[in-house]
């Protein structure tokens, strides 16, 4: 055995060991699994949203997330998995900077978050308000001669909304969808709805709105053709 090694082991053995790890090097390079990199649109998750409190931000983007790691995993990888999270604890009204990096991507396993593009976010917040207001119905149309609209009642007549303070008490009413009572000549009930166009105020318990057009003749006219 000894006879051996000195024959077969110690001749040329720094070009061995040389030979060898060339060789380990070039397998580990051909069945080294290919990297992918992939751009994903992913949403904003708050979390631990204050009691009491409003985002007061029409606009809130969407991240693009870029993710690398292996091919096979990259093209399984579906949107829904990667979710970029902001903790809202502690946050008051007025605004607030967040970054947003790849410590706030929750990503599945043997993937790495290369880049989140915005890098920041900034919020505005304002506290929760609650309010009664007015539903004011929108009629038209085109009466018959000697008739006009002489009351329109809706039912409900007031409506709670929500939302952030600020806007909510800038407003003192709801219009209804336009309703046409072309037609009518006595009084008839419309279903409709209430719009508000302001989009960060929503209504508490949303439900149809019933709007009656009551018809009243005009004073010293005739009806007919």
């Amino acid at each position: 055995m000894h006879d051996f090694f000195q024959r077969h082991v110690l001749p040329h053995l720094g070009l061995k060991v040389f030979s060898l790890a060339l060789s380990v090097a070039l397998w580990a390079v051909l069945t080294r699994e290919p990297v992918a990199e992939v751009a994903i649109d992913a949403p904003i998750e708050f979390q631990h949203m204050p009691d009491n409190l409003e985002i007061d931000s029409e606009h809130i983007p969407t991240a693009q997330v870029r993710v690398r790691g292996p091919e096979r995993l990259i093209t399984r990888l579906r949107p829904a998995e990667i979710h970029v999270q902001v903790d809202l604890a502690g946050a008051k009204p007025g605004e607030r900077t967040f970054d947003l990096s790849a410590q706030q991507v929750r990503e599945p396993r043997d993937l790495e978050i290369v880049q989140v593009v915005p890098s920041q976010l900034q919020l505005s917040f304002d506290a929760r308000e609650t309010r009664t207001i007015e539903v004011r119905p929108r009629v038209t149309g085109k009466f018959a001669s000697g008739l006009r609209i002489g009351q329109v009642l809706a039912t409900p007549a007031v409506i709670t909304v929500s939302g952030p303070h600020s806007r909510v008490v800038s407003i003192d009413a709801a219009s209804t969808d336009p309703i046409d009572a072309s037609g009518v000549t006595s009084s008839q009930t419309f279903s409709t709805h209430v719009y508000i166009p302001d989009p960060l105020i929503q209504v508490v318990h949303p439900a149809p709105i019933h709007v009656t057009v009551i018809m009243t003749k005009v004073a010293g006219v005739s009806g007919g053709d």
